[in-house]
């Protein structure tokens, strides 16, 4: 009874969650339409229905793909799956065997064990530990990336807002269309609660002032060079960005791949904390090498161009 009603209760937390994402979403849209109106009411109209576009394909539209798709846990059960269960594994490995990510062999060794519950099920924990789990981590790390760099850019912190929620609710369908299935509506939920929370601390992360956290010398060196400040703080936005959405990322993946004795909150939050300090190193490094190749690219002739300007 207890654990039903604790399930009801992350549902309704993560049902208000959303409410809320959606009416900061909808003020945002209405607060800058009013301004556009002044120009035009043909200028707000058109972004009212931009707006519309871009929130059904960023945000709503991933958010259907998740909850529809089946709900499944990779975990170690000594008694033989149910009939309920084997359909779930049938359905996850019918959507595998769509998807690019594994090789041919892999889609026909699924394919040979679809006839037997327990082989189904030991060729689907074989799989999501093996070539899934590569594949997915390849996803957290791409997407830590793009929200490291775009909120170092951006200086408004309403735009790190909707670029860290935006990113962050990509990256959780990403992975769970790369596993082709989804975790339970209790940790969807808390997903999402952490997902929304992630995308506030963007926000207000712009507010802070990070060189007031260095040392009195360091602040004393740092007034002396023209935007030193400004860039600074951007770093540390964007750092702070990357590590928040990588934990959104490894706790998905630790939904969906950990072990039924390992799956507790606890557990979970320790283990995405280890393993985010382990990795945001190399995720900074690679944020930082790629960056001046970004704004290279935007100023470099494309082959077609330089080819039709000789």
């Amino acid at each position: 009874m207890k654990s039903k009603t604790t399930k009801r209760l992350w549902i309704a937390v993560g049902i208000g969650a959303l409410v809320l994402m959606l009416l900061i979403i909808v003020a945002s849209v209405i607060n800058l339409g009013e301004r556009l109106a002044i120009i035009h009411p043909y200028v707000a109209y058109g972004f009212y229905g931009l707006s519309f576009i871009l929130t059904w394909f960023l945000i709503i539209n991933p958010i259907r793909i998740i909850l529809f798709s089946p709900a499944f846990n990779i975990e170690t059960v000594l008694d033989k799956p149910s009939k309920k269960r084997y359909l779930t594994y049938k359905k996850v490995a019918s959507n595998l065997m769509k998807n690019d990510d594994i090789s041919q062999r892999e889609k026909e060794e699924l394919k040979k064990a679809m006839k037997d519950p327990v082989d189904l099920l030991n060729a689907l924990q074989h799989l999501y530990n093996t070539t899934l789990k590569k594949k997915v981590n390849k996803v957290i790390l791409r997407h830590a990336k793009t929200v490291m760099i775009s909120t170092a850019i951006s200086q408004n912190g309403r735009l790190d807002f909707f670029a860290t929620l935006t990113v962050n609710i990509r990256m959780v369908k990403e992975i769970v269309v790369t596993c082709g299935f989804r975790p339970s509506f209790k940790n969807l939920s808390k997903l999402l609660v952490r997902v929304m929370s992630t995308a506030l601390i963007a926000e207000g992360l712009e507010n802070i002032d990070f060189t007031e956290l260095l040392p009195s010398s360091a602040q004393t060196f740092l007034r002396g060079i023209p935007f030193a400040r400004v860039v600074t703080d951007s770093i540390a936005q964007g750092i702070g960005n990357g590590i928040l959405t990588m934990r959104v990322g490894i706790v998905t993946r630790k939904y969906l791949f950990a072990d039924s004795k390992e799956l507790s909150t606890e557990a979970i939050r320790r283990g995405a904390f280890v393993e985010t300090i382990k990795t945001i190193p190399s995720v900074i490094k690679d944020s930082f090498q790629s960056f001046p190749d970004k704004i290279k690219n935007m100023f470099r002739k494309k082959p077609e161009e330089s080819e039709s300007a000789a």
